[in-house]
C-alpha cells in the first residue's frame, strides 16, 4: 500500500483477487456476448435503417495505468465527422437519434463494451473510463487512484449518475457542472471502490445495476448508498 496525497491511500488488491476478478470478467463477457448476440444484430440493423452510418461508435478513453484505448458503443447519434467539440451529451441533444435515445435511456448502447472487457481494456466493474481531456479535472493524487484500476461497465458512481445527461441539461454550463459538482462526487465513489475490490462486491454492484435498470431503483439492503441528496445544494452553486 502506498500513500497518494495527504489523505488518500492507493490500495493494491492482492494478486489472487485480481486474477479472480479477471476470470469473472472473461466469463461474464463471453456469456454476455453469446446470449446477447441476437439482440446485437437486431440493434445494429435498426441503427443502420434509421440513419446512414456504422452501427458502432468508437471513442478514445483512458484505461489502466493511463493507457488509451478505443471504447465500443452502439451509435446513438447521427453519423458525423470527428469533432473537437464538447465530449458531453445532454438528453435533449439534437444529434441523438430516436433509437439512440432509447439505447441511452436503457443503457443498451453500452453493451458492446463487453468486447472491451474480453480484450482486457475494461472490467465488468470499475470506474467509468474518462475521455483524455477530462483527466485534467482530477488532481495527480486522484488520477493515481483512478488509473490504478481497469475502467468498468458499472460501479457505484455509474449507479448514482445513471441519468447524468438529464442532470447536465438542467444547467446552461454542463461542462462546469460536470467538472465542479459531478467529478468530485464520482471520485469519492471511485476511491471507495478501490478499497472494496473483490468478487462478492463486484457481484453486488452488478446486481444493483441490473435492478436499477429493470425496476428503477436499488434496494437499500444492497448497501450501495447512492447519496443522491448531496447533488441538490451543490449543483445550484457550482456555476456562478
Amino acid at each position: 500500500m502506498s500513500t497518494c496525497g495527504s489523505d488518500l491511500k492507493l490500495m493494491q488488491p492482492t494478486a489472487a483477487t485480481l486474477r479472480l476478478k479477471r476470470a469473472m470478467d472473461v466469463a461474464g463477457a463471453v456469456f454476455g456476448l453469446v446470449v446477447l448476440s441476437p439482440l446485437f444484430v437486431l440493434i445494429a440493423i435498426a441503427i443502420r435503417m434509421e440513419t446512414p452510418g456504422p452501427a458502432f461508435f468508437r471513442q478514445t478513453r483512458v484505461g489502466l495505468n493511463g493507457r488509451p484505448f478505443r471504447i465500443y458503443k452502439f451509435r446513438s447519434m447521427h453519423a458525423a465527422p470527428v469533432s473537437r467539440g464538447l465530449a458531453l451529451t445532454v438528453r435533449a441533444d439534437r444529434r441523438v437519434t430516436r433509437i439512440g435515445a432509447f439505447l441511452r435511456r436503457t443503457k443498451i448502447d453500452e453493451l458492446p463494451q463487453l468486447l472491451n472487457v474480453l480484450a482486457g481494456d475494461m472490467s465488468l466493474v470499475g470506474p467509468r473510463p474518462e475521455v483524455p481531456e477530462f483527466m485534467e479535472f482530477y488532481s495527480p493524487a486522484h488520477r493515481a487512484i483512478l488509473l490504478s484500476m481497469r475502467p468498468g461497465l458499472t460501479d457505484y458512481a455509474a449507479i448514482l449518475f445513471h441519468d447524468e445527461s438529464e442532470l447536465l441539461e438542467q444547467d446552461s454550463n454542463p461542462l462546469a457542472v460536470y467538472r465542479d459538482v459531478i467529478v468530485p462526487i464520482k471520485f469519492r465513489h471511485y476511491e471507495r471502490y478501490s478499497r472494496e475490490i473483490g468478487t462478492f462486491n463486484d457481484l453486488r454492484i452488478i446486481l444493483a445495476t441490473i435492478l436499477l435498470l429493470v425496476i428503477g431503483h436499488v434496494p437499500g439492503r444492497l448497501g450501495i448508498d447512492p447519496e443522491r441528496a448531496e447533488l441538490v445544494p451543490q449543483k445550484e452553486s457550482a456555476v456562478t
